[in-house]
């Protein structure tokens, strides 16, 4: 067991590194604690300026993001070196294990250059219904690593940016107006020049069908059973859902009243 008087040798050694170290201790935790509060006061700041510039939301959101983790790991950095620890001994093995870390991530890595071209070149924003990797989804946010997709019937999907950059992807919402592609088949027997303009005037009379481009329709085909017609209404995208399935509906409904009996069809969307 250790005498009284080494346990007074060891406590007053204590306190004198104790008091020797408390000032780095207390510099190092109050630049982290001072650091923390600036960094957000410096995300608000930088934020709300892209925002009065009227930067894209997408761009504004990622560029924030990343310049957080860039002022984190500084202040990090900053606190350590405070506190005593070598920074380059630790840099070196920071960078060390960012190489494994890297390999070992590549396909995160790839998703991140993904995010970064998707937001460079545009080929959607938030808010745009497209189609990609086997999914038709609107555009809810677009993330570092993934977008954030939300399906009609409500599902959220998370789609790599890596696959998205790298893949085919349709914009439905990019020129503001969509073409419905439809196609009606009637009987040998009916009037064609009578069908035609039944199905015309329905086109006409539908508010939400668009005057220009104006809508169109057009013997498409002739089959072995039946003369098939094309119809084509243009209409906004937020119209575009109603459009398709009233000129579904009202068609029908037309052919009927005319007496022009519809042959099976198909229906391209």
């Amino acid at each position: 067991m250790m005498s009284p008087e080494q346990l007074s040798n060891y406590a007053t050694k204590f306190i004198d590194v104790l008091v020797d170290y408390s000032p780095k201790l207390i510099s190092a935790f109050l630049i982290l604690f001072v650091g923390i509060y600036a960094i957000r006061l410096i995300n608000k700041i930088i934020t709300k300026v892209m925002i009065q510039r009227n930067l894209d939301p997408t761009l504004t959101k990622f560029l924030s993001d990343i310049l957080i983790w860039a002022l984190r790991i500084l202040l990090f950095v900053t606190f350590i070196s405070k506190l005593g620890i070598e920074t380059s001994s630790f840099v070196a093995i920071l960078g060390a294990m960012g190489l494994a870390v890297g390999l070992s991530l590549q396909g995160s890595l790839s998703n991140f250059a993904g995010g970064m071209l998707i937001i460079v070149f545009k080929p959607f924003k938030v808010g745009d219904t497209i189609e990609s990797q086997g999914v038709i989804a609107t555009v809810s946010e677009i993330q570092i690593f993934v977008t954030k997709m939300l399906t009609a019937n409500n599902q959220t999907v998370f789609v790599p940016n890596g696959a998205l950059s790298n893949g085919t992807i349709i914009n439905y919402s990019m020129q503001g107006e969509r073409r419905a592609d439809l196609t009606f088949a009637v009987s040998y027997d009916s009037d064609i020049k009578k069908a035609k303009e039944v199905l015309l005037n329905v086109l006409n009379t539908n508010p939400k069908v668009l005057k220009k481009p104006a809508p169109e329709v057009f013997v498409k085909n002739l089959t072995a059973s039946s003369v098939e017609f094309a119809v084509r209404p243009w209409a906004k995208n937020v119209n575009y859902g109603s459009v398709f399935s009233e000129t579904l509906e009202n068609c029908k409904s037309a052919l009927d009243e005319a007496g022009i009996k519809i042959q099976p069809f198909t229906i391209q969307k």
